[in-house]
């Protein structure tokens, strides 16, 4: 199998379903496929007809996770190019355009983390997510043990963590760690739906949404004044566009908006 063939990007109107292609080894990351991620995420977010992403998996998997092969002999799952973005070259990169994840099956360790770098998540109920990677003998490399507490409560984030137990659906979306369990022939297309219904938006009013909730909760705190600022600078610039005009004026006309993106 070529590189580029490990990661695929389909259009789906405005919506790009990018689909981790290794099937045979359930999707495991190596660094080839870290590679190919990165040149798919990057088309995705440089096309401007391309508003939101959906991550999702061939087969039965979503992502096993770490190749344990690579793992065993040494080998690095990151390309040394990807070192400041991280996996795929999303992982520790801010991604402005929504990012869900589709996880359509078995996603532990490094296939939890890929999900965690989404914005939202649609889960099977056959899926099953986690971070088993102290029962290895390591630890959560991808961004795991940052993200997981940011999503559900402290106490619960340690014993998944601690205790490398596997994450049901159930669990998942009682925690708020998923956004929908559906079954597993409706993941993909329940994933597109809720990705239609964000790309129907201005596309500069989303990625600021996105970017004022990320940075506002990174600082902790909705009184602190540079959490204002910050908002205030974004709603300043957003509202000096085009798109900030079409939308009234739409809603006066009683018409659907014709965004530009600018």
């Amino acid at each position: 199998m070529e590189a580029a063939d490990t990661v695929t990007l389909a259009r789906r109107g405005l919506v790009a379903v990018i689909t981790l292609n290794r099937p045979e080894v359930m999707n495991a990351i190596n660094a080839e496929m870290s590679l190919a991620v990165q040149r798919v995420v990057d088309e995705f977010v440089a096309d401007p007809e391309l508003r939101v992403g959906v991550l999702t998996g061939a087969g039965k998997a979503f992502c096993a996770g770490a190749d344990l092969k690579e793992v065993a002999a040494g080998r690095p799952l990151v390309d040394p190019s990807q070192r400041e973005r991280g996996f795929g070259g999303f992982m520790r990169a801010f991604t402005d355009k929504p990012l869900i994840a589709a996880v359509n099956g078995y996603a532990l360790g490094g296939g939890t983390e890929l999900m965690l770098c989404c914005d939202l998540a649609v889960m099977s109920e056959s899926a099953t997510l986690g971070l088993p990677e102290v029962k290895r003998g390591i630890i959560a490399a991808g961004g795991g043990l940052i993200r997981l507490p940011r999503r559900i409560p402290l106490a619960i984030a340690l014993e998944y963590a601690m205790t490398g137990r596997p994450i049901d659906p159930e669990t998942a979306l009682r925690w708020g760690l998923v956004n929908r369990v559906v079954p597993a022939e409706q993941v993909l297309d329940e994933a597109v739906a809720l990705a239609d219904e964000i790309a129907a938006n201005a596309p500069l009013a989303v990625a600021a949404s996105k970017e004022v909730i990320h940075h506002s909760y990174a600082l902790g705190s909705d009184w602190a004044p540079e959490v204002w600022a910050y908002s205030d600078a974004r709603i300043k610039k957003v509202m000096r566009t085009a798109d900030a005009k079409e939308g009234p004026r739409a809603f006066i006309e009683k018409r659907v908006p014709r965004w530009e993106g600018r």
